[in-house]
Parts: C-alpha cells; sequence; structure tokens
C-alpha cells in the first residue's frame, strides 16, 4: 500500500496524531505528513503511506489558506489558544486601509515565525522554550506570499478581516496576523484556520479519518497513486525489463533510451514502468549528454 491521502484534519488534532491515527487504521507503521498544521487548524494534512514517504518532499509546495484575522488583541501565540496580553478596541479601522496593508505582504518577504511553533533551534523545538520562559531570538526565514484576497469584512471594536491566502511552503498565516496588526499601529491575532489546499490536494476532495476507518473496514480504501499525486513532474518511461533492473541497481539512465513527456532538458522527473512509480529521477548533463540520475529508488 504506497500512495498519498487527502486527510481533512479537525480541531484539537495535532498533525502526529493523525499520522498515529492513520498508522493503527491502515496497520502500518510508514506513514507520514506533509506539513504540519496547528492542533486548532483545520484543512487538507496531506498524507503518506508505505514508500511514497520517501516522495514527500517532491509534491507540489503551493499552500492556499483561508484565515479570519481579528485585530486589536495580541496573546501569546499569536492565535486565540494563548493568554491574551493586549486587549485594546480599534473601531476606527477601515476596510481600505486593511486593503493598502495586506498589498505590503505580497511577494518574497521576510518573516519571524511565532515563538509557539514547531522550529527548531539549537536542537529544542521553540514552543518547548517558551513554554518553559526562556526568551530567544527567533530566526527570520524567507517566504513568498502570492496573493491575499479579502473574502469578508466585520467591523467593530475588535474587527475581523477574513482572507484567501495562496503561499509558499514554510509561510506561518500565525505570523501575518501578529504583522498585519503592527503594521496597522494596533495587534492581531489568528482567530480561524482552514488551509483549502497543500502539495497539489484540495480540502473539497478530502477525507476524515472517521471516512478512512469506513473506507478501510468496508475493504474500499484505494491511496492516491504516487504518479497521480506527482503529477506535475515530467514523466520518465522505461520502456523495457533492462532499464527498470539498471534503475533499480541505482544506476543512470540515458535519457535517449526512454520515453520522456514531455521532454524536458533538465529538473526532476517522475520515473515510471507501465503504471509503476520506481522513483524520482533528476536530468543531468554529463560529458555532453543527458541522463537521468536516480535520486529516490522505490524498487
Amino acid at each position: 500500500m504506497d500512495g498519498f491521502i487527502n486527510l481533512k484534519k479537525l480541531p484539537t488534532w495535532t498533525s502526529h496524531d493523525c499520522v498515529a491515527k492513520v498508522r493503527r487504521i491502515l496497520q502500518t507503521k510508514k506513514v507520514g505528513h506533509g506539513g504540519t498544521l496547528d492542533p486548532a487548524a483545520v484543512g487538507v494534512l496531506p498524507i503518506a503511506i508505505g514508500k511514497a514517504t520517501r516522495l514527500l518532499e517532491y509534491l507540489p509546495a503551493g499552500k492556499a489558506y483561508r484565515a479570519i484575522i481579528r485585530l486589536g488583541i495580541q496573546t501569546t501565540t499569536d492565535d486565540l489558544e494563548g493568554e491574551t496580553i493586549y486587549s485594546q478596541p480599534v473601531p476606527e479601522l477601515k476596510i481600505d486601509r486593511i486593503e493598502s496593508v495586506l498589498a505590503e505582504f505580497i511577494g518574497e518577504i521576510v518573516q519571524t515565525p511565532p515563538m509557539y511553533s514547531a522550529i527548531q533551534v539549537n536542537g529544542q523545538r521553540l514552543y518547548k522554550l517558551a513554554r518553559a520562559g526562556e526568551v530567544i531570538e527567533v530566526p527570520t526565514r524567507q517566504v513568498t506570499i502570492d496573493s491575499i484576497e479579502i473574502l469578508n469584512w466585520t467591523p467593530g471594536d475588535f474587527p475581523e478581516v477574513e482572507v484567501q491566502i495562496a503561499c509558499g511552503g514554510g509561510t506561518y498565516i500565525r505570523s501575518i496576523a501578529r504583522d498585519l496588526g503592527e503594521k496597522l499601529g494596533t495587534k492581531g491575532v489568528l482567530a480561524f484556520l482552514e488551509r483549502n489546499g497543500s502539495c497539489g490536494l484540495k480540502l473539497a476532495d478530502s477525507i476524515t479519518l472517521e471516512e478512512l476507518a469506513q473506507q478501510q473496514e468496508a475493504g474500499n480504501f484505494v491511496p492516491i497513486s504516487p504518479a497521480r499525486g506527482l503529477a506535475h513532474l515530467p514523466t520518465a518511461t522505461l520502456i523495457d525489463a533492462d532499464l527498470v533492473k539498471s534503475w533499480s541497481q541505482g544506476k543512470r539512465l540515458p535519457v535517449n533510451e526512454l520515453i520522456l513527456t514531455p521532454p524536458t532538458l533538465s529538473g526532476n522527473v517522475k520515473v515510471m514502468s507501465a503504471d509503476l512509480c520506481l522513483g524520482i529521477g533528476q536530468i543531468q548533463s554529463i560529458e555532453g549528454e543527458s541522463f537521468i540520475i536516480p535520486q529516490k529508488v522505490l524498487i
């Protein structure tokens, strides 16, 4: 059983909880996930099972979120799970001001992750250091925000803006909420978060843990195939048994002996034999000839 699951994570479950639950449901140890979701968040949690756990890093990188940001509030965790440390009504805030400031977040930006996050500093998770009361400098990171669309605006003493965000991996939406508040001259927290797209998977097609268990019990659970999960990559098809054997031995393969669709001169490709995904290769030029160099061999 090798492939992916488009899992719909529900509130209170951690990503690790979901992986453990999938292991029990499917009776397999090789399970991993494609990007942590905070316990309070809901939505798409890509899950890999079997040999597909080795392919997680090659899934599409883009993510999409629907978020509600509450202004005039600050907490220790930058969401509603933490202790409130600032509360000041800001009824004067207007939607046009929000629009102009949100535009500043588009593109490649430098972001400081929340102190309560799973990032490691000196071998320690930041959230563990925060719970121990340690104050350290959180390392910044460069992230990419492709778009932010305002879906709804609720004025009031503590106004809320609902947004749809498309971004690259490693982006913290809690940090956007916090930084938006700062840029507006107040504070901000993340009041709600739904990941509606991740690694090429959409929320509309996701299943819950309960539905996964029902499908497994009924004997009709079928994971998303590696070929489908990696559909964004070009395909290198091995056309005979000798090539398959050479690939399984980790040998580089001349591109002119394969079927490459679409034709490409460089980058990663998924290697297939009929409907079976054999792994990931990278096209490289060596002494003027193009080869596919094994990166992940699954057979």
